[in-house]
């Protein structure tokens, strides 16, 4: 569908904004964005607001087509866009409403480190890390799957790293999912996906895919920060890539595939780009079996690159990971689809939730919580771009009611890839943000321009929306002192 400029938002508060279903024929459910007005500007700007409106045509939608404060122009579903469909009731999956790099998320590790003990080690930390964890655009690692393995990598995603020595069995606790989605089922992976995906596993990648040693800089919530383990002065690693060319591949193969079968089950898309099928249809299961597959090997493909994070901190400071204090808080997936149960109308349904640059945010004392975390609720990781801040929240109840338990992801982009990269022309990028003190190493010059920090909208604005619409709450933030990048 063309771009609509005459997109009609009704101010419901401060930091929620409501598309009504009268403006687009077709309309299951309103729209809401959540945004301040400075946000707005450039979600108006961008237009994003349209594919909100047409996101709530897909058939068993449910309660809201939902966008974060990050959200951004993407395929289909805007990236930072929220949907649930009730699958007993005609509700679609979407590989569109998943996103190309399937389980792109963050995970953050703690230590027992301040600054004064790294500080003279900072940059043979930083360049162990980029030596010993390959990256960079079709980056091969150090793990070549054997088809046997690579089966098992899909079908148990961290727990076939750790089994394999690449990490321990308290990591898979505090990994989303245990780190393996269920109903993942390798023969609904193509070939070609396989292919893919053999030398890729343990690999950063490119674009915004980084991994940062952190300083946290300030705590907004003691007793929650104290349950997760973390405290001001800390010094923190966070850790962000997907599921490589496997998951691009799995995206890939079925929207050719639902871009053929949709009509067939008289679905009308007002976007071709929300290609679909009922999730009861066979193109519906053998899609959400794939991407669940693809989902385990980027839980798997972290747990490694974690694992020789802890290797390279372990080498340069001549400590063991358990003297350093090293644990994983938590590991969140970003794009990603789920079968849960939420409360729609008083009444408890399953649903398929579409979470498209958007991360699982649940409150205290839900049952997929960590036991150990309970009491305060589910860490939520937004990193920032490259030079600025990234933070810990925490899930609601609000957030469960309103959101189906889901936040954003990140800041968002404002400036696409090749505008950043005519913007950073003649700009020495690494030096200016030596100057502000961020070490930087990274394959190519290109990845530092589109990731540069103008390209991005002010995570902590984002944040800030988050906070205050209620949906989740600021629990820490950390500044940057060194990245890796692809």
């Amino acid at each position: 569908m063309e771009r609509d400029w005459r997109v009609i938002l009704e101010r419901v508060d401060d930091y929620r904004w409501k598309i009504p279903m009268s403006f687009m024929k077709g309309m299951k459910v309103p729209g809401l964005i959540y945004a301040d007005e400075r946000l707005l500007g450039h979600i108006r700007e961008e237009n994003t607001p349209i594919q909100v409106a047409n996101v709530s045509t897909l058939p068993g939608i449910v309660k809201y087509s939902l966008a974060m404060p990050d959200i951004h122009w993407g395929y289909g579903l805007p990236i930072g866009g929220v949907a649930a469909t009730d699958i007993e009731k005609g509700g679609i999956v979407s590989p569109g409403g998943v996103g190309s790099d399937i389980n792109c998320g963050v995970r953050l590790v703690r230590t027992d480190l301040r600054m004064s003990d790294i500080k003279d080690k900072l940059e043979r930390l930083t360049a162990g890390l980029f030596r010993n964890i390959p990256c960079g655009l079709g980056s091969e690692g150090k793990i070549v799957l054997s088809p046997q393995d690579e089966r098992e990598v899909l079908r148990n995603g961290c727990k076939w790293a750790v089994k394999k020595g690449y990490g321990k069995e308290e990591d898979i606790l505090h990994t989303e999912e245990g780190g393996s989605l269920p109903g993942a089922d390798p023969d609904k992976v193509s070939q070609r996906a396989f292919e893919r995906g053999r030398k890729q596993l343990g690999t950063l990648g490119s674009g915004n895919h980084f991994l940062e040693i952190q300083e946290v800089e300030e705590i907004y919530d003691e007793k929650a920060a104290s349950v997760f383990g973390l405290f001001k002065g800390q010094i923190t690693v966070m850790i962000h890539s997907g599921s490589r060319g496997l998951g691009y591949q799995v995206c890939e193969d079925y929207v050719r595939i639902m871009s053929g079968v949709y009509s067939r089950y008289g679905i009308t898309l007002v976007d071709r780009q929300l290609a679909c099928a009922p999730f009861h249809s066979k193109e519906g299961r053998d899609y959400f079996s794939a991407m669940a597959a693809a989902a385990n090997y980027a839980w798997a493909n972290r747990q490694c690159i974690m694992h020789w994070t802890r290797e390279t901190f372990e080498e340069i400071l001549g400590m063991n990971s358990k003297e350093l204090g090293m644990k994983l808080v938590y590991d969140v997936a970003h794009n990603i689809g789920k079968l849960e149960e939420h409360v729609v109308e008083g009444k408890v349904i399953k649903l398929c939730v579409h979470r498209k640059g958007a991360t699982r945010a649940f409150p205290a004392n839900h049952p997929d919580v960590p036991v150990d975390y309970k009491e305060v609720g589910q860490p939520v990781i937004v990193p920032g771009d490259m030079g600025t801040a990234s933070y810990v929240l925490v899930g609601t109840d609000l957030g469960m009611e309103e959101t189906f338990g889901s936040t954003c992801h990140g800041a968002g982009r404002v400036m696409s890839r090749a505008k950043a990269k005519e913007v950073a022309r003649g700009r020495n990028l690494i030096h200016e943000l030596k100057e502000k003190g961020l070490i930087v190493k990274a394959k190519g010059r290109d990845t530092i321009a589109e990731e540069m920090p103008e390209a991005y909208k002010d995570v902590s604005q984002v944040v800030h929306v988050l906070h205050e619409a209620g949906i989740s709450k600021k629990v820490a933030k950390m500044h940057p002192l060194a990245v890796v990048k692809g």
